[in-house]
């Protein structure tokens, strides 16, 4: 092999730009030194971006949104509906579990919300809840892959990826991408949750910190002043610009070029991007950061306000990680863990709505919430609730959706979608068309074939836009 090109990767691969490797593997494009440019969308879009409010581990739609009062008036008894072969726990029964929550009509719509969202209530117009969700795993694994990039599998783009592949970034100061964990770690499948599958590595989503600095190995090594970094990377433009003239086939080593000056200008941007500080102090009480229940989750709702406005196209923040029983996974104690999980997301989430909507950034930003299943109706144990892709609920706000709308519905029990049944690719494509983007025709060649976010099915649902 050329000692040049030899000793040019060397130089590139060691030095890095003065950046850690890891930061810059979040960045780089397979073969395109500019692949996150701002696209136009294939039609006229009602929203800009997306924000993905991830309540991970399987909400109960019974304790929340979907109301049955037949689980009060069959509690203890076994339903006609449960099948044995249903449940993912041993320990699951057939007998009807009713909620411990009451339920209220809230706004003009007279939306039914838990009584474990007070906060939220307040926008029961300006959302749209739909109660057919159903899905094609009860483990969370599989579940999870599915509800991101639409396969039970791993090794697919993620639906954050999807949508900055057909739309890029506003901000090319900033990732298109942004993953916000929560204070317990990751869910289950880790980054795999957020992979860009066999796409550009430019398309996975970047996971941020909300304290401190906001992508790990980003910061400019000790030792390595502003004026070091810059020459070095001008060193490095200069040595590519010579070798791309003479090899013009080769665009990798131009897209890692690129990467490091994506990373040089996030050193100066990403740290103001999660400076909260820069907001008020009312603000800051509203999202609920000076409490401790509500301190984590509030902040990186508002950090996702601040994202959407500085143009990144989605944001996915995640309530409930993998370590411990912290997150909706209430196959124990129901009511104990929606205490907790409500009461660490309620403020947050509504203050997140009434901030975007002052703002003017609701009309132009879906907000999505939801897990990767519900749960049964019937009890675990004595007071648990096992996992259920029957029927579930999630809701969206703003982004051009019908506001005060319920649509779709469960039987009276619960289970199962049995009203304008919406499986996750339809919750897909209108997402999708809602950024503008066709699903059907937003695809990925890999393998011989064609992909998509939506595989070969999926349909919007156009009664819930406005």
């Amino acid at each position: 092999m050329n000692n040049h090109i030899t000793n040019r990767r060397h130089f590139l691969q060691t030095t890095g730009g003065g950046f850690g490797i890891l930061a810059l593997r979040s960045l780089l494009a397979a073969d395109n030194p500019k692949p996150m440019n701002a696209l136009s969308p294939q039609f006229a879009a009602r929203a800009k971006s997306v924000i993905f409010l991830f309540m991970y581990g399987g909400p109960s739609q019974v304790d929340t949104f979907d109301p049955k009062p037949a689980l009060d008036r069959w509690n203890g008894k076994a339903i006609p509906t449960f099948r044995k072969e249903d449940a993912f726990a041993p320990a699951t029964k057939a007998t009807a579990m009713r909620s411990p929550y009451t339920f209220a009509r809230h706004g003009q719509s007279g939306l039914e919300i838990s009584e474990k969202f007070p906060h939220l209530a307040r926008h029961a117009d300006e959302l749209c809840v739909i109660r057919s969700l159903h899905a094609d795993s009860n483990n969370h694994g599989p579940a999870l892959f599915q509800m991101n990039s639409g396969f039970v599998q791993s090794g697919y783009p993620s639906m954050g990826s999807w949508i900055t592949y057909g739309l890029g970034s506003e901000n090319e100061n900033l990732p298109g991408y942004v993953v916000l964990t929560d204070l317990n770690g990751a869910p289950v499948n880790g980054a795999m949750n957020w992979s860009n599958g066999f796409m550009p590595a430019t398309y996975q989503g970047v996971p941020f910190q909300s304290v401190g600095s906001p992508i790990l190995y980003l910061k400019r090594p000790e030792g390595v002043s502003v004026a070091q970094q810059r020459h070095r990377l001008d060193f490095i433009r200069k040595w590519n610009e010579r070798y791309s003239a003479a090899n013009p086939d080769e665009s990798a080593l131009s897209a890692r070029v690129a990467a490091y000056e994506l990373a040089w200008r996030m050193q100066s941007h990403a740290p103001a991007a999660v400076d909260i500080s820069r907001e008020t102090k009312a603000t800051r009480e509203d999202y609920g950061l000076n409490h401790k229940i509500t301190e984590y989750f509030g902040r990186n709702c508002l950090l996702a306000r601040r994202l959407v406005e500085r143009g990144v196209r989605f944001v996915q923040i995640y309530s409930g990680g993998n370590k411990g029983l912290t997150a909706w996974d209430a196959h124990d104690n129901l009511k104990e863990n929606h205490d907790r999980q409500c009461a660490q997301t309620d403020q947050p989430i509504a203050t997140l709505l009434t901030d975007l909507k002052q703002r003017g950034l609701l009309d132009t930003t879906l907000v999505v919430w939801g897990g990767e299943f519900g749960r049964l109706p019937t009890h675990q144990g004595s007071a648990g609730r096992d996992h259920n892709p029957f029927g579930f609920t999630m809701w969206l706000a703003g982004g051009g959706v019908r506001g005060g709308l319920t649509y779709g519905a469960t039987d009276e029990f619960g289970y199962a979608a049995v009203e304008n049944k919406v499986h996750v690719h339809d919750l897909h494509a209108t997402i999708l068309h809602q950024l503008g983007l066709n699903h059907k025709q937003l695809t990925y060649p890999h393998l011989g074939r064609n992909f998509r976010l939506t595989d070969v099915e999926g349909s919007v649902v156009k009664s819930i836009l406005a």
